[in-house]
């Protein structure tokens, strides 16, 4: 459907509940561009910074109220990126596992707040894919809620050493006590689906595909890739501009393994604002804010330097997604990034109202903060600490 007439239809839906007296208030639309402004914005900001595709949704009250895509998918042969198209959903893979593990949560299946090592048939450092952390307790204090939220002490993962650097052997290995910080940690997330996994017997790909992908209809959303994508995926494209392969997972894996579309994931995160296949107090507790955070810049993780900066935001990390205040209410949002990726979701809680951007193109990180401000209002949006720097930004 045709996003004017979206509009039209909730206006009218509006006006006759108004006229039948129903004490339900509609919450005042907050987009307030027309469809041909928006397709105006974005073209210039591609173009100005040479972002070769771009997806765009918007939520309001949580629906899916606006779709479209622009660019292409592979611009050696001029093949148009599409709402339908592959694209790597990067670490928007792991907003959608702590959506799965908080479904676990209200089952009674997992508790937050135990110990991993209750989970497990035998030590940690027992198993070979961990057995770096040997002779080292401190692995007995990660928790789920710990893990969810980065906080194990880890770097993002074992081949980066404390200054981002990499390291082809790196060794896994706490850097602070656990729980203690916030530092973006893959390797938490991993942890936290190897006991879901070991531990309970849930196997993530079936779980995902059963729990998540089936139940909010995402047809095209896979935690490991399907050959069937191959007819329509997304090339990726380096920061200089070089087609860089589209990642194939065949093993899932909750750090970021998920391939998915614009149309499933703008469908997902619109159940996300609703609260859909949660209870109230499993949703309010995965977005709420578990760790302040007060580094300078979200990487290198492991950095020691702080600011409070971001002290006015109550910038902070719930569960799978991080937290801040806006002037409209607490925000929750989730990024995704590699050489060949820029995907970027916020939600306004109180309003229900979302913006997914994803994109093939790692340069679209430069006109993130653009396309928020001007699409979904201003925010506060912590671009600095996102590394989201706009393209035409020139420091004092």
């Amino acid at each position: 459907m045709h996003w004017n007439a979206i509009l039209i239809l909730a206006l009218s839906v509006a006006v006759a509940a108004c006229a039948t007296g129903s004490n339900h208030s509609p919450k005042p639309f907050q987009f307030t561009q027309t469809p041909d402004e928006i397709d105006r914005d974005v073209e210039r900001l591609i173009a100005a910074n040479d972002v070769k595709g771009i997806a765009v949704a918007l939520i309001e009250d949580g629906s899916v109220v606006y779709k479209k895509t622009y660019g292409h998918r592979m611009v050696e042969k001029d093949l148009p990126l599409e709402p339908d198209t592959i694209m790597y959903g990067a670490s928007h893979t792991k907003a959608t596992f702590a959506y799965y593990v908080m479904q676990l949560v209200d089952e009674g299946l997992v508790d937050l707040d135990r110990s991993i090592a209750d989970y497990l048939p035998k030590p940690l450092p027992d198993y070979d894919r961990w057995r770096d952390l040997e002779g080292d307790g401190r692995w007995r204090q990660l928790t789920m809620r710990i893990l969810l939220s980065h906080r194990p002490g880890f770097t993002n993962f074992r081949w980066f050493d404390k200054n981002g650097d990499y390291d082809r052997d790196g060794k896994l290995a706490f850097y602070f006590e656990p729980g203690s910080r916030y530092a973006y940690s893959g390797e938490g997330f991993l942890l936290a689906q190897f006991v879901l996994e070991e531990g309970l017997g849930l196997e993530l790909g079936a779980e995902m595909q059963t729990r998540i992908f089936d139940r909010f209809d995402m047809p095209n959303t896979s935690m490991t890739w399907r050959e069937d994508f191959r007819q329509n995926y997304a090339h990726n494209y380096s920061l200089t501009g070089e087609n860089v392969r589209h990642r194939v997972w065949d093993e899932a894996g909750s750090a970021g393994s998920m391939d998915t579309t614009l149309d499933d994931w703008s469908t997902f995160l619109a159940a996300v604002v609703r609260g859909e296949g949660l209870s109230k107090s499993a949703k309010k507790e995965m977005i709420k804010s578990q760790i302040r955070i007060r580094s300078v810049t979200q990487f290198p993780t492991i950095s020691e330097e702080t600011t409070d900066a971001y002290d006015d935001i109550e910038l902070g990390y719930g569960l799978g997604w991080g937290v801040f205040t806006t002037p409209r209410g607490h925000a929750f949002f989730k990024e995704g990034h590699d050489e060949g990726t820029a995907n970027y979701a916020l939600c306004i809680e109180d309003e229900g109202n979302c913006i997914l951007l994803m994109s093939n193109s790692v340069r679209a990180e430069g006109i993130f903060k653009e396309l928020v401000d001007r699409l979904f209002g201003e925010t506060g949006l912590p671009w600095h600490w996102d590394n989201y720097i706009p393209y035409d930004y020139e420091s004092n």
